[in-house]
């Protein structure tokens, strides 16, 4: 009802803004374009959550529920509704998230892991401040697989690919320009506007994370070596992502939205396996009831 356009960010990488030019004619004919396009996004990267957890054998029994709160926990801020570079690195993070998994146990790993560097280094291009997650991807390798520095220089190597074709491009295009290769990045505190609305969609988000890993925990033992190792590869997800806010801060909630993937699959857990019954009931209808509330009678929306 009240569709809010793509807004270019400092800290928005050039495919971004090529992304939004690419719309630009259509978006101002019809006001529903980003709105369509981000909840496209965000019923996708759902789907995906599902798919992995899923395939992957993540929870004891398949189930929708990681996808259903990504969908809810997604809801709970304006800005992470919007169609914006982190919204769109999600997908690419996914895919980064999938391949990291995949390569364990594996003989030959060294293609995977160069798409791995490959694909982030894209996604620096749509938001600079996703270079964070090099800490995460070479974490990720030092726990799925044993060390070897051929596979962590390949890595580095496909981070930097899209910057090579991208250096070649300008050089030809005639627009060389050096400093267009050093990546923007500056450390500081986000200065957010504080209100009850945020601090009980904080609680909504926090609550089932905490009982989710304590479910985690409790069923660890019970795990397979590959599952472990996939959880733990989440919870590195999620901390990286806590250190997005502080890179190129801002005073909105946009960059938040790259640490609900983690989160989610950490909610589905405590939905599924939550020993009181009546604990995921309440809490989702809780968290339905203030979606509603706040998107009809907060100041936010």
């Amino acid at each position: 009802m009240k569709p809010h356009e793509a807004i270019i960010r400092p800290s928005d990488g050039i495919l971004f803004e090529a992304i939004t030019r690419f719309f630009a004619g259509t978006a101002k004919s019809s006001y529903l374009l980003y709105p369509l396009l981000t909840f496209g996004l965000l019923f996708l990267q759902a789907l995906i959550i599902t798919r992995f957890i899923n395939n992957q054998r993540m929870t004891n029994k398949p189930t929708y529920l990681p996808g259903l709160a990504y969908i809810l926990i997604t809801s709970l801020l304006p800005e992470w509704n919007y169609f914006s570079a982190p919204l769109l690195c999600n997908t690419i993070l996914l895919y980064v998230l999938s391949g990291l998994f995949g390569i364990y146990n594996k003989p030959n790993a060294r293609g995977t892991i160069f798409n791995i560097g490959l694909a982030l280094g894209i996604a620096s291009f749509l938001f600079i401040s996703s270079l964070t997650f090099i800490i995460w991807v070479l974490l990720a390798l030092a726990v799925m697989r044993p060390f070897r520095i051929n596979e962590w220089l390949i890595c580095l190597l496909g981070i930097t690919t899209p910057f090579y074709f991208y250096a070649i491009y300008t050089v030809i295009n005639g627009t060389w320009n050096w400093q267009e290769f050093i990546p923007q990045i500056e450390l500081g505190f986000p200065s957010l506007k504080q209100s009850a609305w945020l601090a009980v969609s904080v609680l909504l988000i926090m609550i089932p994370f905490l009982a989710g890993g304590y479910y985690v925990q409790e069923n660890l033992r019970r795990m397979l070596i590959n599952v472990r190792k996939g959880w733990s590869l989440l919870l590195l997800y999620l901390l990286t992502a806590l250190l997005l806010p502080f890179v190129n801060s801002s005073d909105t909630f946009e960059n938040w939205i790259m640490a609900m993937i983690p989160m989610a699959a950490f909610h589905g857990f405590a939905y599924l396996h939550s020993n009181w019954r009546i604990f995921p009931l309440i809490l989702f209808w809780l968290t339905a009831a203030f979606i509603v509330a706040y998107q009809y009678y907060g100041p936010g929306w």
